[in-house]
């Protein structure tokens, strides 16, 4: 019997994955068009980790640069302004889940556990009123699989009665690394997992 569900947030509460697409082509205009395009199509291709992540990826793999921290933590700081004026905007919010969120809340113990950045998650939460429905709302730089491992933990929760849904292959990764049950959601290229078409039509 599941009693515990932990949420991805991008692409599972908020349709944000092409903004934040945007956010990084205006964060990196300077560089040549190809360059960014391998970080837009890295972006889709991993939702789930985090900004830090890959702006470091930028450097590393495709600019084939040294980057160092205080870097990145500058360059997402910009990123964040970037974007921020277009991820509060109520229209993003993905109806299907937030209906199943706010019908199921005192059923099952629910949590947030997010690639986006720790304070601007919670900042979109008490600003779409969704703060109320968690117990905890946990974004990065702390990757996923320590978010997940740490909720196990500290609430004491039986693995078995514990799920993770997101929509990203790295979502699965983390539920995976803490052998904690993957449900996929909004995208079709995970489909061969335990996939939810509609939350209205979700039962566990």
């Amino acid at each position: 019997m599941i009693k515990n569900i932990l949420f991805d947030f991008d692409g599972v509460i908020l349709n944000s994955m092409k903004i934040k697409a945007d956010g990084f082509i205006e964060l990196f205009k300077v560089y040549e068009i190809k360059e960014v395009k391998l970080l837009e199509e890295y972006h889709y291709s991993n939702g789930g980790i985090s900004r830090f992540d890959k702006i470091r990826y930028f450097y590393k793999h495709i600019l084939h640069k040294n980057i160092s921290e205080s870097k990145v933590l500058s360059l997402s700081e910009q990123f964040a302004s970037i974007i921020e004026s277009k991820l509060y905007d109520k229209k993003n919010l993905i109806i299907d889940s937030v209906e199943y969120i706010k019908k199921n809340y005192q059923q099952y113990n629910l949590h947030i556990v997010s690639g986006a950045e720790h304070m601007e998650l919670n900042s979109l939460c008490n600003y779409f009123d969704l703060d109320k429905y968690f117990i905890t709302i946990e974004g990065s730089p702390t990757k996923k699989d320590i978010l997940v491992k740490n909720i196990i933990e500290n609430f004491e929760y039986n693995k078995e009665e514990t799920i993770l849904i997101g929509d990203s292959i790295n979502d699965y990764y983390a539920a995976d690394k803490n052998n904690i049950e993957f449900f996929a959601y909004n995208n079709d290229d995970l489909k061969n997992y335990k996939y939810i078409n509609s939350f209205r039509e979700f039962k566990i």
